[in-house]
């Protein structure tokens, strides 16, 4: 395997070399947060917003960060890197526990870990996944703690699909790792954020540039029948960055493949950050 380059505590090396403790609240509680930061050389894609919902998470666990050392850390990885396009992943723990302990002590610091992956942001189609969202209440925190996530796309994947659309109480929030955009008629609609919903940078830059172009965009609550009537579905992350769902294995719907807004959407992201 090519080395990786990250970062620890401050301290730079590859991957390989670096040493967590099995201490680590991170481990032991997935008490910690995280971003994901796309890059296409040297432009970092909307980097104040993602490092607004980092401090955004950390704060709601009371954990405390220095910004400028994060935003420092990130910045160089990127920079001392040979990748041209790829992305930052990025953690932030309350710190090492003498012992595991759920009361944590007032004294943590928090511990930092990041590293750098090259990836393509490449044109994707998707299939697909209808299920019901058993995730923890607090989904707008950006946390580490994805078990939910993990079981409900890997239960997908054994159904040769490779992500899902969560519904709670027949209610539509999001993607197991995006957020989901849908056409009825000439309308495009996304799940209203709520505390169900993480708020995604590229639903929020897909947004502008939708109100922008003078489109229909209504955010709401939305049903499995409002689902039903969909021309069209899509959706964004950081990584996809916007992919096209051809098929969504358990559900009657009647998707247009390439449809107009979808193809709009897509081309209006691309050459604003992509391309």
């Amino acid at each position: 395997m090519k080395e990786i380059n990250a970062v620890h505590n401050g301290s730079f090396d590859s991957l390989e070399s670096i040493k967590v403790s099995p201490l680590s609240r991170a481990y032991t509680f997935s008490d910690s947060v995280y971003e994901v930061i796309p890059f296409l050389g040297d432009n970092i894609i909307a980097f104040e917003r993602h490092m607004k919902r980092l401090i955004k998470s950390s704060a709601a666990l009371k954990i405390s960060i220095n910004e400028q050392v994060i935003k420092n850390e990130i910045k160089k990885l990127i920079n001392a890197c040979k990748i041209e396009n790829g992305y930052v992943y990025y953690q932030i723990s309350r710190g090492v526990d003498p012992i595991r302990s759920h009361m944590y002590k007032d004294n943590l610091s928090a511990e930092t870990f990041g590293y750098i992956v090259k990836h393509n942001f490449k044109d994707q189609t998707l299939k697909v996944m209808l299920c019901e969202d058993i995730r923890w209440s607090r989904c707008d925190i950006k946390s580490t703690s994805l078990l939910g996530n993990i079981m409900l796309m890997n239960n997908a994947k054994e159904q040769d699909c490779n992500e899902v659309i969560m519904h709670k109480n027949n209610i539509i929030t999001e993607g197991g790792s995006s957020n989901i955009f849908f056409s009825i008629e000439e309308r495009i609609c996304t799940p209203e954020l709520s505390m169900d919903i993480l708020p995604g940078i590229t639903r929020e830059l897909l947004i502008d540039l939708i109100k922008d172009d003078g489109m229909t965009l209504e955010e709401g609550k939305y049903t499995i029948n409002d689902l039903k009537k969909a021309d069209s579905v899509w959706f964004t992350s950081s990584t996809k960055p916007i992919a096209e769902v051809t098929q969504i294995s358990n559900l009657e719907v009647n998707l247009k493949k390439d449809h107009h807004l979808f193809r709009r959407c897509n081309k209006l992201f691309r050459d604003k950050y992509i391309n």
